[in-house]
């Protein structure tokens, strides 16, 4: 008799979360943390503060949602946005002390901080930059081996973190056009962003399923995908978070928190 091993392929959907500032509203935070699996919370940097993270520590652990650090340059009045050229400890103790923040408010609610995803110019940097990419990798390792790390695919800090042989989680973003590079399409362009839900759902399900780069031109690069980057700072957000949610499992795509992805158990 012959038997099928259906294998079920899984995703993870991650946010970034507690990010209220004057750049932006944390109004819809409740709301996505009912969708996503992981949330990487702002640690005070670039936006947010100790009240905005026990928030979402609290909602997270309610709705079943792993939480992971998103640490900044400390640039709240760009919202971490801005480039800036620290020394390698520098770098290091940016991450470590932002980590030690969140994680101490995770512990008063007997959670843990199970990944690390830099944020905005931080992360951008160190997409292309093996040096920077290098130095954060050491840092997130040195922290706490068992971590995982939330980075860009095909990026300078996926090859950074492969060589020290850390837990690594490839994401693309829902809610971004590409470049032929692999790298975002700059904010400053204006077809940077996906606003229609309809275009961001199909764009998201084709990069997962094909398991590559969907870039502007048409040209597909072939990549890792375990997790879908939502951006919750566009008016579309919510509408965004829920058509990609409904699609990836009307699609047989089974949803799970990052520290569950088979890959780390």
């Amino acid at each position: 008799m012959l038997y099928l091993t259906i294998i079920t392929m899984e995703i993870n959907i991650n946010c970034d979360l507690g990010e209220k500032s004057k750049h932006h509203s944390n109004k819809h935070d409740p709301d996505l943390l009912k969708i996503v699996n992981s949330a990487n919370v702002a640690c005070g940097y670039h936006a947010g503060d100790e009240e905005t993270m026990s928030q979402v520590i609290e909602i997270s652990k309610n709705n079943g949602v792993s939480i992971g650090a998103h640490p900044s340059f400390y640039d709240p009045e760009n919202f971490g946005r801005e480039r800036m050229n620290l020394s390698s400890s520098e770098i290091n103790k940016l991450i470590v002390d932002q980590y030690n923040i969140l994680q101490r408010i995770a512990s008063d609610h007997g959670e843990k901080v199970s990944h690390i995803k830099p944020h905005g110019a931080l992360n951008n940097m160190a997409c292309e930059d093996i040096d920077l990419a290098t130095t954060l990798a050491k840092t997130i390792k040195d922290i706490d081996k068992d971590l995982i790390y939330l980075v860009p695919t095909g990026s300078r800090m996926q090859e950074a973190a492969k060589k020290l042989d850390m837990k690594i989680a490839c994401e693309i973003f829902a809610d971004r056009n590409y470049e032929d590079d692999g790298n975002l399409v700059s904010r400053k362009k204006s077809h940077a962003l996906i606003i229609d839900p309809e275009i961001a759902k199909k764009h998201v399900l084709k990069m997962v399923k094909n398991q590559s780069l969907n870039c502007h031109s048409g040209k597909q690069i072939p990549c890792e995908i375990d997790s879908v980057c939502i951006h919750g700072d566009n008016l579309s957000s919510l509408d965004t978070a829920r058509s990609i949610k409904d699609n990836l499992v009307k699609n047989g795509l089974e949803l799970k928190k990052l520290n569950e992805l088979k890959k780390f158990l």
